[in-house]
């Protein structure tokens, strides 16, 4: 799904991609590594200063992902992998909203976040903070509803060493 996005911004007009809860940066220096022009937003100081320090060649904000210090309509893709599963399930709508406010016409959303496997959204311990499971079908409703075009999905079933079923969504920013 990352090659996929990659792909679709990299044929789009040049632009920047967002990585929102970019933690250490790793990702962030993936999609460069892709050919994206990127950068990384997280809540925490600390995982900034980590960012940095691991790839200094890289531009890393401390910011919120639901309220960006970024124009309207500016980027042409976002990155949001594994790191929506913090946001309260009623804060979903918002941070949602900010991402179609931050995307420009026809860009695109990947999304990363646990898959509740036929439940409903579910809480579970997190070591950072609480964190959520969502079905797959309802998080597509809700980017839906916030003005996205879903382009593709994907589940996967947990690894060996993982407790949870992996979801993504690749959308699309609508008319």
């Amino acid at each position: 799904m990352i090659a996929a996005f990659a792909d679709v911004v990299r044929d789009a007009d040049a632009g920047q991609v967002a990585e929102l809860g970019c933690g250490p940066g790793y990702l962030t220096a993936h999609l460069r590594d892709l050919g994206l022009d990127v950068f990384g937003v997280d809540l925490s100081p600390v995982m900034i200063e980590l960012a940095r320090e691991a790839y200094p060649d890289l531009r890393f904000e401390v910011g919120s992902m639901d309220a960006l210090d970024l124009a309207d309509g500016g980027l042409r893709g976002i990155v949001s992998w594994y790191s929506i599963i913090h946001a309260p399930p009623r804060a979903l709508p918002s941070y949602l909203a900010e991402f179609r406010r931050v995307l420009a016409l026809d860009g695109h959303l990947l999304l990363g976040f646990f898959e509740s496997a036929g439940e409903p959204v579910t809480a579970f311990d997190h070591r950072v903070v609480t964190a959520y499971r969502w079905p797959i079908d309802d998080l597509a409703g809700l980017a839906g509803e916030a003005g996205f075009v879903e382009v593709g999905r994907m589940l996967r079933e947990p690894g060996e060493e993982e407790r949870f079923r992996r979801g993504h969504l690749l959308m699309r920013k609508a008319k």
